[in-house]
Order: C-alpha cells, then sequence, then structure tokens
C-alpha cells in the first residue's frame, strides 16, 4: 500500500467510506485524484475505480487497525466518518453509551494516532467528523451528542499538538443531511416538519455538500486552517 514515487497518487484513508458520508466523501476524493483506501463494516454501493480499495475493519479493533497503519509509510489525508447512533432509549444504557462513544470518540482518536507518523511524512490533514449536536444537547441520543462534542475537542488538541508538524486537524458538522442514519427523522411527519421549518435554507442536505467542505479542508486552500469546525447544516445552528 505504499505509495513512494513522485507521480503515485495522493494517499487517503476514508473511515466509513463506503456508507452514507463516508462514502460522498471517498467519491469527492477519487474525482479530485487520490488513491482512496476506504474502511468499515458495512457498503451502500460498490465503487469500480482502480483507485478505490475497501477493507472490513472495526475502528475499535487496536490490532486491526495498527496492522492496516503499518502498510503505510505516507498518507495524505485522513477522513474519520466512521460513527454510529442507537435508538429506542440505548444510548441511555451503560452499554449503549459506551458503545456509542467507543466507535465515534476513540475510533476516531485511534486512527489519528495510527496514522500519526505516515501522516507527518507527507504534511498531510485530518477531518474529523463532528456534527450539529457537537454543540446541542439531545434528549433521544445523548450518547451520540456526547461523542461528537469529543469530537470536536479532540480536534482542537491534535490541532494544537501536530500543527507546528505540518498537520493540520479540522472537522466538519453535518446537519440533517440525507442518510441512512437520518431516515428515522425524515421519514416521521412529527419530527420532519419542525426539523425542515427551523432550517433556513428549507432541505434536507445532500452528503456531496458534505464531502465538498470535506474535500476543501484537505486542499491547499485551506492551508492555514487548522483546529476549526465548519457546520454544514443550511444554517439549522444559527437559527
Amino acid at each position: 500500500m505504499s505509495d513512494t514515487h513522485p507521480t503515485a497518487p495522493r494517499v487517503a484513508v476514508v473511515t466509513g467510506g463506503a456508507t452514507g458520508l463516508g462514502l460522498a466523501c471517498s467519491k469527492r476524493l477519487l474525482a479530485l485524484g487520490y488513491r482512496v483506501h476506504a474502511l468499515g463494516r458495512d457498503v451502500e454501493e460498490e465503487i469500480a475505480d482502480r483507485n478505490f480499495s475497501y477493507r472490513d475493519l472495526d475502528v475499535t479493533d487496536r490490532a486491526a487497525v495498527a496492522d492496516f497503519a503499518s502498510a503505510f509509510d505516507g498518507v495524505d489525508a485522513l477522513v474519520n466518518a466512521a460513527g454510529i447512533i442507537v435508538h429506542d432509549g440505548a444510548e441511555f444504557t451503560p452499554d449503549g453509551f459506551q458503545r456509542v462513544m467507543d466507535v465515534n470518540v476513540n475510533g476516531t482518536q485511534l486512527m489519528c494516532m495510527a496514522l500519526r507518523d505516515a501522516l507527518l511524512a507527507r504534511r498531510g490533514s485530518i477531518v474529523n467528523f463532528a456534527s450539529m449536536w457537537s454543540v446541542f444537547g439531545s434528549g433521544r441520543n445523548p450518547g451520540y451528542a456526547t461523542s461528537k462534542g469529543a469530537v470536536q475537542a479532540l480536534t482542537r488538541s491534535l490541532a494544537v499538538a501536530w500543527g507546528g508538524q505540518g498537520v493540520r486537524v479540522n472537522a466538519v458538522a453535518p446537519g440533517w443531511v440525507k442518510t441512512r442514519m437520518s431516515v428515522r427523522a425524515m421519514t416521521d411527519p412529527d419530527r420532519s416538519g419542525p426539523i425542515l421549518s427551523r432550517i433556513p435554507m428549507g432541505r434536507w442536505g445532500d452528503p456531496s455538500e458534505v464531502a465538498d467542505v470535506v474535500g476543501f479542508l484537505l486542499s491547499h486552500e485551506a492551508r492555514y486552517v487548522n483546529g476549526t469546525m465548519i457546520p454544514v447544516d443550511g444554517g439549522y445552528a444559527v437559527a
């Protein structure tokens, strides 16, 4: 998996890279010329591109993550899009809360640390997936909201720790975007109506709109952007 030849494409690792927002990011990075290594536990659609590969991997499995990372001597981009949410009150239980925290926070931190040296070698960039719930409380999903607040704090901390070594760390905070994770709210008339009425743009977001912001944060144009969290929510957070 090493890409040391000077004409080799830039290397990107995308967790959750075959579903939802992670899939959209994989597609965007392929379009930008990256060689994309997607990790996850599920696949929404097949991508027939010689610069795309998929590996079934649990981001909370330390041995598996270390094994994956050991194959790289250089990485240009790490996108931590892997994340879960559990419903029906499960996040109010110790097991449900811990499961969400393990994937959303510990999985993100584990990937960052495992690929740190490879990112330093290329002066690469990290984009973590926070959420609008990084700043809001959630009466339905306290584990998810807590985990995304922690991702924001982790992003800031790594930006401080690694910025001087050439590795920028930022985050996106998606709002209500059309993915499987949002389908419950989107299909529930009692919830979808109030949500849409609060979004100033009056519509659900598209995954590609989040991926475009991720692409920007990884780009040379964002070379002095470090430690920030950009909302991609149609104005929901300010309404």
